[in-house]
């Protein structure tokens, strides 16, 4: 079983948040637990989604710090959200990285299987019709592959491709000092999502920027998230 925080981590809908001191036109939202793109559309606009992406190394801190990069469905402007992917913390003096995937209103569940900085993540998610969905995570590095089929039925009005302070215990953590979070090939029902400025969204905690996401790549399917202030 991979090394993580013994405290119950959650990762949580997006908490949108408003900061007069931070002002961008190029910022679609702002959050205080969530930076990344998310895309909306109506009731069961999105059936499937993937991406890969590169775990992060965090960095050591005096003080606990965590973060999560994953991809999914809904989450943006509701409270459902079926989601999978990879967690990053350094507590207790260590670092630790896991696998897990997680549909709220429950907790995370760890996938027991090793993750290391640098690894190469491969993650879809899918409806399977009748209310199951497929949860399908695979580490390019390592040569594991996960897959579980479990039941959800959120309103399915958003996807989103992310990197996340989680809930620890009762509060939204502190986010961890990360290397650059490099998400590409996302896709959502199967296509190419054109990502847009106007759908990229930062993090904010205590009125400073601690998360944000590049431009997209020209084809609209990639972009970096680094841990930096907003210019």
């Amino acid at each position: 079983m991979p090394r993580m925080s013994r405290h119950i981590r959650l990762q949580r809908p997006c908490k949108l948040v408003r900061s007069d001191k931070i002002q961008s036109s190029a910022v679609g939202w702002k959050s205080g637990n969530w930076s990344g793109y998310a895309q909306s559309g109506s009731a069961g606009a999105y059936n499937r989604i993937s991406a890969y992406w590169t775990v992060p190394f965090v960095l050591p801190s005096t003080k606990p710090v965590y973060s999560s990069a994953w991809i999914g469905i809904d989450g943006y402007k509701n409270g459902s959200l079926i989601q999978t992917g990879t967690g990053h913390d350094f507590a207790n003096g260590s670092a630790s990285y896991y696998a897990w995937w997680e549909i709220l209103p429950d907790a995370q569940t760890v996938i027991p299987y090793p993750v290391h900085p640098g690894d190469r993540m491969y993650a879809a998610i899918a409806n399977q019709g009748r209310g199951k969905w497929s949860i399908s995570l695979r580490n390019l590095t390592r040569g594991w592959r996960f897959r579980t089929v479990q039941s959800y039925k959120g309103p399915r009005t958003s996807a989103e491709w992310i990197v996340e302070a989680p809930q620890v215990g009762s509060t939204i953590s502190s986010f961890a000092r990360l290397t650059p979070v490099a998400f590409s090939c996302c896709r959502v029902n199967g296509r190419n999502p054109r990502l847009k400025l106007d759908q990229r969204g930062i993090m904010v905690q205590n009125n400073r920027v601690v998360s944000i996401p590049s431009r997209p790549n020209r084809a609209g399917d990639a972009f970096l998230v680094r841990g930096r202030r907003l210019k």
